[in-house]
Parts: structure tokens; C-alpha cells; sequence
């Protein structure tokens, strides 16, 4: 079920239903109030926290880093020698992250890349690394999520994880009478996800939607 942001639910979710840190409060309070406000929610990050160890992630990638939050969620629970690749385009928003990943002793374990994630994501296939990450994030431009996801299913291992953000996207998937680009872009890769033999998924209504793909 959906729940309210600004309700009491909610309220006592963010007060007992995760653990906090000072670091990522603080980064959550500046992203949440940032004009855009782009950041998967706290208890959303959470899960992946308690997720991430269960699989023995240490190699993750996020398409999509905006103020960083997430970035600085998974850093956390990878082990030392552990790396995240950040994916994004936007300087402006990355450079509010950096201090708080200094802040937090983390940066050594976050690999920033500021160029369409496309590239990115082709270079790192390029570069041999294909089937060798442990986790992926996708919340990035909706437009380009299905490239994003076959992209992704080539360089995640047997038995890694993709999350993929926003798939329910307020409700507007559900709604026939709304087809912009995003929506329409979400809704054909939900319908793909369901149908791909190739991996097993689980559609969660944690945040705005999180859909939980794993490589067979």
C-alpha cells in the first residue's frame, strides 16, 4: 500500500523502521528540501542496506546519483576494499554529495562518472565487466530505464540484484488516461521485467515503487 509521506505512518516508519546515521540524516534533510528533491526515501535505502550484505555485495553501480544519498547508503555496508560507480550528468548535484561522503569516511569506496549513463554503462561492458557486479540501482531518466535495464542485466552477476525506482510512479502507471513519455517508458518496462525469463522479480511498494530483479 502507498503511504502518505506526511503521515503518522510514515513518521513512525522513519523514527523505528531502519537504522540511522548522522551522516545520511543530514544528507537526507538537504536533499529532501533541494528544489528537485530526486532522493530515494530513507527507508527505501534502508532495505537496500539490509539487502546488500545478504548477497555479499561488493561491486555496485547507480544510474542516477543526484545529491548522492543513496550513493552514500550503499558505500556503507560494502566492505573496505568495496566500490560504487555513480552514474551521472550533473555536476551541480553531485558536488552537494561530495562533502558528505568526506564527512562520512566513504569516498575512497564511491567512483563518481559525469557522462550519460549510456556511456558509462558501455564502457564498463567494454572494459570486460560484464557479469561481475553484485548490485544496481536504476533511478535515473525514465526515458531511457529499458536500455538501462538490458544494460544492466548484462553486467550484473548470476544471482545480483537490480533495483529499479519509481515503478509505480505515484500511481500514473496505473492510469490508462496518462501517457507522457516517463509513464509510458516505466509501464513498458514493468511489462517487460514480468515477462523476461531470464531473471526473477518482485514489484515492492516501498518508496515510490521499487521493483527487485535478480539474474538467474
Amino acid at each position: 500500500m502507498f503511504i502518505s509521506a506526511d503521515s503518522p505512518l510514515y513518521q513512525y516508519i522513519l523514527k523505528c523502521g531502519f537504522r540511522h546515521h548522522p551522516v545520511m540524516d543530514q544528507l537526507y534533510e538537504v536533499s529532501k528540501n533541494h528544489p528537485c528533491a530526486m532522493a530515494a526515501t530513507p527507508d527505501e535505502v534502508g532495505f537496500f542496506q539490509f539487502l546488500l550484505p545478504l548477497i555479499n555485495a561488493k561491486k555496485a553501480i547507480e544510474i542516477g546519483v543526484f545529491t548522492g544519498f543513496t550513493t552514500l547508503g550503499i558505500a556503507m555496508v560494502l566492505p573496505d576494499d568495496g566500490k560504487v560507480i555513480g552514474l551521472d550528468i550533473s555536476r551541480e548535484f553531485t558536488d552537494i554529495a561530495i562533502p558528505f561522503w568526506k564527512q562520512a569516511g566513504l569516498d575512497h569506496k564511491i567512483d563518481l562518472r559525469l557522462q550519460p549513463a549510456i556511456d558509462s554503462l558501455d564502457q564498463l561492458i567494454a572494459d570486460n565487466q560484464s557479469g561481475t557486479f553484485d548490485f544496481i540501482f536504476i533511478d535515473a531518466d525514465k526515458t531511457n530505464y529499458l536500455n538501462y535495464y538490458q544494460k544492466s542485466l548484462q553486467l550484473i552477476r548470476q544471482g545480483g540484484i537490480i533495483a529499479v525506482d519509481n515503478t509505480l510512479w505515484g500511481g500514473r502507471v496505473a492510469d490508462p488516461s496518462i501517457s507522457d513519455p516517463s509513464t509510458q517508458a516505466i509501464r513498458d518496462l514493468n511489462k517487460v521485467i514480468s515477462e523476461d525469463d531470464r531473471v526473477e522479480m518482485s514489484m515492492l511498494t516501498v518508496g515510490d515503487g521499487v521493483t527487485l530483479v535478480r539474474k538467474k
